[in-house]
């Protein structure tokens, strides 16, 4: 069973979706036999390599937000996300675009990191306060999960991975997506926003059935079967 999930770095609803995703599919009896692919997705393409402005600046300025409301927002999000055991900082956030961010997320897929290295962006641009538009960060990260210095050198002298993510925004307009996180399951079922994990929970088991329907042994000599029933036990 194959689950691809649409999400941006930027996104904050995205790290909570990832967490209870991880819940449900921890406790999901067929989890060795699902795999999970991360899908690139930007919520603001237009945004400039640095942003220079807070990240209650930016969605006031930029989104026409008033700031109380922003800071509701954060409030509301934040508590959320502790729910989950995260520590949300949004005073701390370094607004940046994620298009290199998620080139590298490509990179890591191609090397057998690709969960390691979302876990990480998500976590450092929420929790950290790390900036990732910045090469020298995205290079010590890929350092740290053991990326090729070459191969990292190249994100940032060449377009390397930039039409595999491209090929993921076009494929999420393809399907209809218009926010994140985005699930999708087997190209068959579809799941918009951070479910609850028990949510998560019925959609994996309603997939694996779906894929898996139960198929009868001696079908041809079931009326002559001994069984029970509501109206009695055959003789």
């Amino acid at each position: 069973m194959k689950i691809e999930i649409w999400s941006d770095v930027a996104c904050p609803w995205c790290y909570i979706g990832k967490r209870r995703f991880e819940t449900a599919l921890a406790a999901f009896p067929h989890r060795d036999s699902v795999e999970v692919q991360w899908r690139s997705y930007q919520l603001d393409p237009t945004l400039p390599e640095h942003y220079d402005g807070t990240e209650l600046d930016y969605l006031s300025t930029r989104k026409g937000m008033a700031p109380e409301q922003v800071s509701q927002m954060f409030e509301h999000v934040a508590a959320q996300a502790k729910g989950e055991g995260l520590n949300y900082r949004f005073d701390a956030v370094v607004v940046a675009n994620s298009f290199t961010a998620h080139r590298l997320i490509h990179l890591a897929a191609a090397r057998g990191v690709q969960d390691a290295a979302k876990e990480r962006l998500l976590s450092d641009h929420f929790e950290h306060g790390k900036d990732i538009g910045s090469r020298e960060y995205l290079t010590a990260l890929g350092q740290d999960l053991g990326l090729d210095a070459g191969d990292l050198a190249e994100l940032f002298s060449t377009d390397a991975y930039a039409d595999d993510v491209r090929n993921d925004f076009a494929e999420a307009r393809a399907l209809g997506i218009s926010g994140v996180p985005f699930f999708v399951i087997d190209r068959k079922f579809g799941l918009s926003g951070a479910q609850p994990a028990e949510t998560f929970s019925a959609a994996l088991e309603q997939a694996w059935q779906d894929s898996h329907p139960l198929a009868m042994v001696g079908a041809d000599d079931a009326a002559d079967a001994a069984a029970c029933g509501p109206d009695g036990c055959a003789v």
